[in-house]
């Protein structure tokens, strides 16, 4: 009991339950965006989710611009960038693929950016385990959209890119301006396109506003506010294992939801993910070997961010 309240008041217990909490989110989002795939397209709903979740967070947090640095906007735009094009791919893919399946495609970014970093041989086998899940699920004799596949690519590269950056924006601000203005970036470049490209038929299918606000609530605001919490407790390898999580839950998601069936394969592919998941998770709270040398200071900027 004594060692779960330490792990508690360190973050490193609380990392793995705040991520499920956001991937179940995510993926409910997700899950309304696609059953209004009928009345509007993807872009329309990308474009909604972005804005209403700028225009929200704007309100709650004010940032002030004035007080804002150049190595702030370098950081803030990129993310901003991302957020855009993360939408839209992702949203295009799940219009071709189960929920399950483009969420396990999308993990090809993170899971490659956490063998990147990997420094020790059980985090390469973690992350070598969740990518051989993967593989099987987009390998030759996979019935799936190439289409979609690609898409989910495209999805996974921009997913990677928001968890280097995520964290990298979570430093430098200690509170969420950084995320107000990456999101308001993102709208400003996404929101006129989805204006131009499926404005008629939201204007046609007015209702599907307050479905598009909440997306924006369920899969962009109470997720991307988590990733950024998580971001400042764990590291990026640790936080994209933890997400190979997400597809087991977006296939209970899309089953539960829209009546997705996946095959043998696909749920074998999807088990793999998970375990590996799984894994990261239990040793999450075990404690790090001590390092030779003396302990680093607790004045670094990701303890500072942290209070």
């Amino acid at each position: 009991m004594v060692q779960a309240v330490r792990l508690l008041r360190q973050g490193t217990a609380t990392a793995p339950v705040l991520m499920l909490v956001q991937i179940a989110s995510l993926q409910a989002g997700a899950a309304i965006a696609k059953e209004a795939y009928a009345s509007v397209g993807p872009s329309a709903l990308a474009g909604m989710r972005l804005f209403f979740s700028a225009a929200i967070l704007w309100l709650l947090v004010r940032p002030s611009l004035r007080r804002v640095t150049a190595g702030q906007w370098r950081a803030v735009i990129p993310l901003g960038l991302v957020f855009a094009a993360m939408n839209v791919a992702y949203f295009q893919a799940i219009s071709r693929l189960p929920i399950g399946v483009a969420a396990t495609v999308e993990l090809l970014g993170p899971l490659a950016l956490s063998i990147a970093l990997s420094r020790r041989l059980e985090h390469l086998v973690v992350a070598l385990l969740a990518l051989a899940g993967v593989l099987l699920l987009t390998g030759p004799g996979a019935s799936l959209s190439v289409a979609g596949l690609v898409l989910g690519g495209a999805a996974a590269l921009c997913r990677a890119g928001y968890v280097a950056l995520s964290q990298r924006v979570g430093r430098l601000f200690p509170d969420w301006t950084g995320l107000s203005l990456a999101l308001a970036c993102g709208a400003c470049v996404l929101t006129p396109v989805s204006a131009v490209t499926d404005g008629v038929a939201v204007a046609t299918h007015p209702a599907v506003l307050l479905t598009g606000l909440l997306v924006a609530l369920l899969s962009s605001l109470i997720p991307y506010a988590l990733d950024m919490t998580v971001l400042r407790r764990i590291d990026a390898r640790a936080f994209g294992v933890l997400l190979a999580l997400s597809p087991s839950v977006a296939a209970a998601v899309g089953f539960l939801l829209l009546r997705e069936q996946l095959t043998v394969r696909q749920l074998a592919a999807v088990a793999l993910v998970v375990l590996a998941g799984a894994w990261s998770v239990l040793r999450a709270g075990r404690p790090a070997a001590p390092e030779a040398g003396p302990a680093p200071p607790t004045t670094e900027p990701t303890a500072r961010c942290n209070g």
